[in-house]
C-alpha cells in the first residue's frame, strides 16, 4: 500500500510538472498531448485499481464475517468523507476557474462572425430555391395544357427561359416520360423515398450535390394532364460565385473549429490532473483507515475469539492483560466473567440431569398409557400430553401446546366441547376431582369419551391433569348385545303363535266360505287374506331378527370383489337408475360371497328406496383399490340422512323408511365388521347419502 501510494504521488507529480510546462508553451501542449493523456489514464486506471482492491478485500473480510470488519467500513467511511468532501469543494471550484480562464483565450466573436457567414449563404441558397420552387409552379400548369406533341417544345422552352439545367416529367411510378437536359437521361431520379415525400408532402424542395460536383438546387412539383397526375423536376446549378463563397466560409469554419480543439484539450489536462490530486487524498484516507482498524482490531479479535468460544460451551478461556487501559480493563473483568459462568455452568449441568432423569421416568410412563393425558397448568394452559391423547381423537395436540383452552376452537373446533366440559368442571372449586361422559366429533369419526379430572397439588407445580378414554366401541358393543338379546327375545315370542293362527284364518275361510252369503263371504275372504298377509309380514320379521341376533357364520374364502360384482349386478343391467364403475385391476380378499353380496343387495335396494321415481334419480356403483385394502361405495342423489339420525343409522330399528324394519344397515354393519372391515356413511351435496365399505386385500385380512 505504502509503495503503490508513493507511486501514486510521483506520477502525480510528473503530470503536474507537464501540465505547468504544457500550459506556458502552446507547442510543447501539442507534442506531449498524448503523452499527457496515456500517463493520466495509467495514473487514475492505478489508483482506482487500489481502491477496487481494498474494497474488494474488505467486502470479503465482511462477508466471512471477520472481527473489526465492520470497524474498518466505518473508519473507512469516515476518512472518505472527511477527503472528498474538501475535496470534491476545491475541485469544482478549480474546475470553474480553469474553465472560464481557457475560455477567455478564445476571442467568442470570430466564431459567432463566421456563423453568420454560413448562415448568410445558406440563406441566399434558400432564396433561390424558393423562387425556382414559384416559377415551376408557373411551368408546370402551362405544361398541363399543352398536348403531348409540343410537350417536349415547350420544356426546351422553359429550359432556355429559365436558365435551367434539365427539365424532367415523371409519370407517377417515378418512370421519367419527357426529359430536357445536357444529357440523354435525368442526373437525378425520384427515389422511393422522394416519392413518399411527395405524397406527404406534395412537392419536394432540396439543394443537392449530384456526380460531377458542384451544387444543384432540385424542385419537383405535382401536374396534372387528362386525369393523372405526373411530376415536373427542374434542376438548376448554383451560380459558382455563391457556391465557392459558401465553401469558403465552410471551410475557414472548420480549420477555426479545429484550432479550438487545444482549448478542449487543456481543459481535458486539466480535469484530469485535478481527479488525480483528489484520488490521492482519497487512497491516502482510505489506506490510513484501513491501517487504524488493523491496530485497533487487533486487541478485540482476541477477546471475540474467547467470546465466540465461550458462545459455544467453551468456558475455559482466559486472556492475557497486555495492557492497564480501557482495553486490559476489559480483557480482566472477561477472565472474571468466564470464571463465574464455568462453576454455573456445572451446577446447571448436575441439576439439568436430574431434571431429565425424571422427565424421562415421566414421559416413559406416558406413553405407555393407552388413556390420553392432558396436564395443565394453573391458568388453564396445555404443559404437556401423551401420544394416545392424539390417537384416540385425531388431532395434534402438540400444536395446543401452552395455549388456553378457550382458544383450542381457533385451531381444532371440534375441541371446543371437550375445551368447555373442562373448564365448567374445574369451575367449581372445592370439587378435587370428577368424571364425565360426553359425546366428540373426532377427526375421523364421532366419539364418546369417559372424561376425568384432578387437580394437582397448590405450590409451584400447581395444575390440573385430565384422563380420557375412547368407549365408543365398548358402548356400541353393549348397545349390539342388547340388540342381540331383545331380538332373540322377539323372534322367539313372535314365532311360535304366527302359525297356529295362520292356519286358522285358513281354516275358517274353507269352512266357512259355501255356508255365507256372498257379501259375507267376500268380507270373510278379505279379513282372511289380510291376517295371512300379515302374518307372512310378521314371519319376515321375524327372519330378519334371527339374521341380526346370531352372528353371521362366515366362510373365508379367496375372492375377487369385481368377479363376485359382476355375477350378482347382472340383476340391475336393465334398471336405467343404477350405474356401475369398477375398477379396471383385480380387487383380492378373503370373504364370504354369500354374505357380501347379502351386504351389496341391502346397499342398493336402500339407495333405491332412497331415490324413489324422481325423474332425476341416480345411484351408483364403484369400486377401488389403495395399497391395503378394497373400496366399495354406494352413492344416490336421494333425500340424504337425517343429521339427528346419522350417528345412529347402524343401530337396529333405525330407519328413514314407512314400511321397513331397520335392521337392513345393522346387518351390513356386523357382515362387514365380520370381514375385518368398516362402513362409513355421510351426505353429499346438494342432497343425497354415500356409503363406503372398506375391506382388507387378502394378505391384510387374512392376518385379521
Amino acid at each position: 500500500m505504502k509503495l503503490l501510494a508513493i507511486l501514486g504521488v510521483s506520477l502525480g507529480s510528473v503530470l503536474l510538472f507537464l501540465l505547468a510546462t504544457a500550459s506556458g508553451n502552446a507547442d510543447v501542449l501539442a507534442k506531449n498531448y498524448v503523452l499527457l493523456l496515456a500517463l493520466n489514464s495509467s495514473v487514475v486506471a492505478l489508483l482506482l485499481g487500489i481502491i477496487g482492491w481494498q474494497l474488494l478485500r474488505l467486502r470479503r473480510r465482511l462477508r466471512t464475517q471477520v472481527f473489526g470488519s465492520k470497524l474498518a467500513l466505518r473508519l473507512v467511511l469516515l476518512f472518505s468523507l472527511l477527503t472528498v468532501l474538501p475535496g470534491v469543494l476545491i475541485y469544482t471550484i478549480s474546475v470553474q476557474f480553469l474553465t472560464k480562464s481557457i475560455e477567455t483565450w478564445f476571442d467568442v466573436r470570430v466564431d459567432q462572425a463566421l456563423d453568420q457567414g454560413l448562415n448568410l449563404g445558406r440563406l441566399a441558397l434558400h432564396n433561390e430555391l424558393s423562387g425556382l420552387a414559384q416559377r415551376a409552379e408557373t411551368v408546370g400548369r402551362r405544361l398541363s395544357l399543352v398536348s403531348g406533341d409540343h410537350l417536349q417544345g415547350d420544356m426546351v422552352q422553359a429550359r432556355a427561359d429559365m436558365s435551367l439545367l434539365e427539365v424532367s416529367l415523371f409519370n407517377p411510378r417515378g418512370k421519367v416520360v419527357e426529359h430536357s437536359g445536357l444529357g440523354p437521361r435525368p442526373r437525378l431520379v425520384l427515389d422511393s423515398q422522394i416519392q413518399r415525400e411527395l405524397l406527404d408532402a406534395g412537392d419536394y424542395h432540396a439543394i443537392e450535390s449530384p456526380g460531377g460536383g458542384g451544387l444543384v438546387l432540385r424542385v419537383v412539383v405535382p401536374l396534372q394532364r387528362a386525369d393523372e397526375t405526373f411530376y415536373l423536376q427542374l434542376l438548376k446549378l448554383v451560380p459558382k460565385t455563391l457556391a465557392d463563397d459558401a465553401e469558403s466560409v465552410e471551410k475557414v469554419r472548420g480549420e477555426y473549429q479545429r484550432l479550438s480543439l487545444s482549448r478542449d484539450g487543456l481543459k481535458v489536462i486539466y480535469g484530469l490532473t485535478l481527479t488525480l490530486s483528489l484520488l490521492l487524498a482519497v487512497l491516502t484516507g482510505i489506506a490510513a483507515a484501513f491501517l487504524l482498524s488493523e491496530r485497533l482490531s487487533e486487541p478485540l479479535k482476541v477477546l471475540a475469539a474467547g467470546t465466540q468460544a465461550v458462545a459455544k460451551g467453551d468456558f475455559s478461556q482466559r486472556q492475557p492483560v497486555m495492557s492497564r487501559d480501557e482495553l486490559g480493563m476489559l480483557t480482566l473483568s472477561f477472565n472474571q466473567m468466564t470464571h463465574q459462568l464455568s462453576e454455573n455452568a456445572s451446577l446447571l449441568d448436575r441439576q439439568k440431569a436430574q431434571l431429565e432423569a425424571a422427565r424421562g421416568y415421566l414421559e416413559g410412563v406416558l406413553v405407555t398409557l393407552t388413556s390420553g393425558v392432558l396436564a395443565l397448568d394453573d391458568k388453564m394452559r396445555l404443559r404437556a400430553v401423551n401420544p394416545s391423547a392424539s390417537e384416540i381423537t385425531g388431532f395434534d395436540f402438540d400444536r395446543l401446546r401452552n395455549m388456553r383452552l378457550a382458544a383450542w376452537k381457533d385451531e381444532f373446533p371440534s375441541l371446543q366441547k371437550l375445551a368447555d366440559s373442562i373448564l365448567d368442571e374445574f369451575g367449581d372449586s372445592q370439587r378435587q376431582q370428577w368424571q364425565t361422559q360426553l359425546e366428540l366429533v373426532g377427526a375421523k369419526a364421532p366419539l364418546t369419551l369417559l372424561v376425568r379430572g384432578a387437580r394437582l397439588k397448590s405450590g409451584h407445580d400447581s395444575g390440573y391433569v385430565v384422563v380420557f378414554d375412547d368407549i365408543t366401541d365398548m358402548l356400541q358393543a353393549q348397545r349390539d348385545a342388547a340388540w342381540g338379546e331383545v331380538a332373540r327375545r322377539l323372534a322367539h315370542e313372535i314365532k311360535n303363535p304366527l302359525t297356529p293362527i295362520q292356519l286358522s284364518a285358513e281354516r275358517l275361510q274353507h269352512r266357512l266360505h259355501d255356508k255365507l252369503g256372498a257379501q259375507d263371504a267376500a268380507m270373510l275372504a278379505r279379513a282372511t287374506d289380510t291376517i295371512v298377509h300379515q302374518v307372512a309380514e310378521l314371519k319376515h320379521m321375524v327372519d330378519a331378527f334371527k339374521d341380526y341376533a346370531r352372528s353371521p357364520r362366515v366362510s373365508m374364502m379367496p375372492l375377487d370383489l369385481n368377479d363376485l360384482l359382476q355375477g350378482m349386478l347382472a340383476l340391475y343391467d336393465g334398471n336405467p337408475l343404477v350405474s356401475i364403475d369398477m375398477a379396471a385391476e383385480p380387487l383380492p380378499i378373503a370373504g364370504d360371497a354369500t354374505l357380501l353380496r347379502q351386504v351389496v343387495h341391502n346397499l342398493l335396494q336402500n339407495a333405491l328406496d332412497a331415490v324413489g321415481q324422481s325423474d332425476d334419480a341416480q345411484v351408483s356403483l364403484s369400486t377401488c383399490s389403495t395399497p391395503d385394502k378394497v373400496l366399495l361405495v354406494v352413492q344416490d342423489n336421494g333425500p340424504g340422512i337425517p343429521e339427528d339420525l346419522r350417528k345412529r343409522v347402524f343401530e337396529p330399528y333405525v330407519t328413514t323408511k314407512a314400511k321397513g324394519t331397520g335392521l337392513g344397515l345393522a346387518i351390513v354393519k356386523k357382515i362387514v365388521e365380520e370381514h375385518h372391515g368398516k362402513v362409513r356413511i355421510r351426505n353429499v351435496d346438494p342432497h343425497g347419502a354415500r356409503i363406503e365399505v372398506e375391506l382388507p386385500l387378502t394378505g391384510a385380512a387374512i392376518a385379521g
